[in-house]
């Protein structure tokens, strides 16, 4: 029976999946807002805080490829399990760190856990998930994720308030960590049904079918058996075209959560009121993502994505033109919400187009290369903002930002319908 014609349960990743998912995700929200302030108390510089804070995502950008060829040797679950491992040695670096470089060095391994941790979770949705409800599973995920940053910061500062330590709020990160790998150690491995930490890879799955065809068969195509780089060189034909617009997203996304706190600062509104704003659009995003997976799965993957991306871009554009005006502050909460909105109409579609386009036998490969793409374009979106706003102005980051997002709208809108139309059967 094909994975199209199996029945669907919501429960059956609930647990192995969105549970780990919003766990982990809780403790990295825990300790992303800290890292500059522990920093700066043990004596670095501004630049040294953001620098160290900045090694989290550099960490990402190391992991992406590297992890696609690992999750495909030793299988989804336990690569999940290595991921909170390595995510554990993380934060014993964090707590003994005598020097922000060691500090950031940890960071750095933190960063590649988490990419570890989220590719296999994404490859062993794609491989587990009808295509038919794919959109909406990929949605909720992202969902999973957004729940727990939403939950980690007000954890920690729970954690802060008790101990009177900020340091200690790396203990949240460590203690989730290891609830996931007791979770995930817990449960029975999707595929040979055993518990503990042994799995099964997509690549001994793959032999096993083909022992089972018997010594006639043809061997595995290229795809099933392919490494990371030569997957990227198999695929450049979609990666050098619609990856332009994954690129361009998370570049959009990763603005809105840079630019919007910076246009706070810039029109001298309190930080209560800004985070009520921010917090009020971070309730509204998070509030839409299975209304886009259903757009999603019942319209085709541009219906989500073209307006998406258009609504971060003519957000921005908004945005740089209202910096002078009298009722600025009122444009400013328009705006981010608006750009709330737009983004939660997005919400899953980078996981879920790169799910349609990956080898369902054996994703993890091109959605590696796929993150890193995405990945790429959330670590330059503040060097960007950063550089045209020292050269020029802020309005001017808002702009270019908001050009680059009409941009993304416009290749969305002319090779999605081409690659990846998604549009599932009904039922």
């Amino acid at each position: 029976m094909s994975i199209a014609e199996q029945p669907f349960r919501w429960r059956s990743v609930a647990i192995p999946v969105f549970l780990p998912t919003v766990l982990f995700a809780t403790g990295e929200g825990a300790i992303l807002p800290v890292i500059p302030q522990i920093v700066s108390n043990a004596g670095g510089s501004l630049a040294v805080a953001g620098l160290v804070a900045g090694m989290l995502m550099i960490g990402t950008l190391i992991g992406d490829l590297p992890s696609g060829w690992v999750i495909s040797r030793i299988g989804e679950r336990p690569a999940m399990i290595v991921s909170c491992v390595l995510a554990l040695l993380a934060m014993g670096g964090c707590l003994l760190a005598p020097t922000p470089a060691v500090l950031g060095a940890a960071v750095l391994v933190l960063g590649i856990a988490t990419t570890a941790f989220a590719l296999a979770r994404h490859s062993f949705m794609t491989q587990r998930v009808p295509l038919r409800v794919r959109a909406r599973a990929l949605s909720t995920l992202g969902g999973s994720f957004r729940l727990g940053l939403f939950i980690g910061p007000f954890v920690g500062a729970l954690v802060i308030e008790l101990t009177g330590e900020a340091q200690n709020v790396f203990w949240v990160q460590a203690v989730m960590a290891l609830a996931c790998v007791v979770l995930l150690a817990a449960l029975p491995d999707p595929e040979t049904g055993r518990r503990g930490f042994g799995g099964a890879s997509a690549r001994r799955t793959l032999a096993a079918e083909r022992a089972e065809r018997g010594p006639g068969a043809d061997d595995d195509p290229p795809s099933a058996s392919a490494g990371t780089f030569r997957t990227l060189w198999r695929r450049r034909d979609v990666l050098l075209r619609l990856g332009w617009g994954v690129l361009l997203m998370g570049a959009l996304r990763s603005s809105r959560m840079t630019l919007l706190p910076l246009w706070a600062v810039s029109l001298g509104i309190g930080e209560r009121d800004a985070a009520l704003i921010i917090g009020l659009g971070a309730a509204i995003d998070f509030g839409l993502f299975f209304v886009s997976g259903w757009i999603m799965d019942r319209l085709g993957r541009a219906w989500s994505a073209v307006p998406a991306m258009t609504g971060l871009g003519v957000g921005h554009l908004i945005l740089a033109f209202t910096h002078d005006l009298g009722a600025a502050a009122w444009w400013f909460g328009a705006v981010a919400v608006f750009l709330a909105l737009a983004n939660g109409i997005g919400s899953g579609i980078m996981m879920t187009v790169g799910a349609d386009l990956a080898d369902p036998r054996d994703p993890a490969p091109f959605l590696g290369a796929w993150r890193f793409i995405a990945d790429s374009g959330t670590a330059s979106a503040p060097l960007i903002i950063s550089g045209l706003t020292a050269l020029v102005s802020l309005s001017a980051a808002s702009a270019a930002m908001g050009v680059l997002g009409v941009i993304g709208g416009l290749v969305f809108l002319r090779y999605l319908p081409r690659y990846a139309p998604g549009r599932a059967p009904k039922g």
